[in-house]
């Protein structure tokens, strides 16, 4: 296992897409195991989907001694360097971006300025965290995506695989967004990781997921569409188990080093966070609708067959996703492992008693 390098207790931490779903998560975690720890988290609120969500998950933030939220857009330059100059944070953790994969393919702006202009701006912002000899940024930790293995045959997925063939937008955005961290690593010396998850599920999710559609879905009486006519494999992955993997990997930086050259090796690794057990998606459905019968969701007479609907693959998708994450288990001495009964019945339970 490699070494804690990064101390978090008493340090300042710029998280964005703070009210997203990870991003919340995180920022609990942290209040809750790590001493004087102090938050800068930014969000622009967008309304992608129901913003009343994000405002539930930020009201569980609120009071928390060492918060700040403030409501912008990383893609304003002014005011990501604005934050750095007020809060001089010394560890970042980028998780705002634009997500979605067939919404990229009707608003493809969006993702331009989120995940490309706004990440370009993070990472200026740690170039110039080093100026006048200050100490800056010891670590910057970045959210990628399995998006990025686009329709590579070969699985599990592994970080040594070639990634040049995305399928979306949203794919193409999250390997750019690695490239610019590589090349600011090696340019500039910033240690950097970026982390590939694979389709995050659990309570206040976000709700454009399968798992939460369907079940609008299901709720309304509505007929859910089951896409590649069931033959599509995720390697779901719980939310707890995404924000331990992320906990661990902020506390070691990739360590820096001088090549042969005299200049910087890049101090830039990439992890996959995945389940590592792809989940066949009718499986899915069928675990899905146990767990929102026993939660009282759906009656238990409620007539499943009758709300299901085979269809093509849509464009961007892929048909399976499945991590390697053997690097993560070496590296951290964590593997996710949470099972999909689990995570679906917590789920189901959280579905049962929002309130919005």
């Amino acid at each position: 296992m490699l070494p804690q390098n990064v101390k978090l207790d008493g340090k300042t931490v710029l998280l964005t897409g703070v009210a997203g779903f990870i991003g919340s998560n995180l920022a609990k975690r942290l209040f809750a195991d790590v001493r004087d720890i102090r938050i800068v988290g930014i969000d622009n609120m967008n309304d992608y989907y129901d913003v009343r969500l994000k405002e539930e998950r930020l009201k569980t933030l609120e009071g928390k001694e060492g918060f700040t939220f403030v409501k912008g857009d990383i893609s304003d330059r002014a005011l990501i360097d604005r934050l750095f100059a007020e809060y001089h944070p010394e560890v970042v953790v980028n998780l705002a971006a634009q997500a979605g994969v067939r919404y990229s393919i009707t608003n493809p702006d969006a993702y331009v300025a989120s995940n490309l202009i706004g990440f370009y701006n993070i990472l200026e912002a740690c170039r110039h965290s080093y100026d006048n000899g200050a100490s800056g940024v010891e670590h910057l930790v970045y959210a990628s995506s399995s998006s990025v293995y686009g329709s590579n045959k070969k699985v599990p997925y592994s970080t040594d695989d070639k990634v040049d063939n995305p399928v979306s937008l949203y794919a193409a955005t999250k390997k750019s967004n690695e490239l610019l961290a590589h090349a600011y690593a090696k340019l500039y010396n910033i240690p950097s990781t970026g982390l590939r998850f694979f389709t995050v599920y659990g309570p206040a999710g976000r709700p454009d997921m399968a798992y939460f559609g369907f079940t609008d879905k299901l709720v309304r009486g509505e007929k859910i569409k089951i896409f590649n006519y069931g033959n599509c494999k995720r390697d779901f992955t719980y939310i707890d188990d995404i924000v331990e993997g992320v906990v661990r990997v902020m506390r070691h930086a990739p360590e820096r080093q001088t090549g042969e050259d005299g200049l910087p090796l890049s101090p830039y690794m990439v992890y996959n966070i995945g389940n590592s057990h792809p989940e066949n998606l009718l499986d899915f459905v069928d675990i899905l609708q146990q767990e929102l019968v026993r939660a009282g969701v759906l009656p238990v007479d409620y007539d499943f067959e009758a709300h299901k609907e085979l269809v093509p693959m849509q464009p961007g998708d892929v048909p399976v996703t499945y991590a390697d994450t053997a690097p993560l288990e070496r590296d951290f001495g964590f593997k996710p492992s949470t099972s999909l009964i689990d995570g679906l019945r917590a789920f189901a339970e959280w579905y049962a008693k929002k309130s919005i």
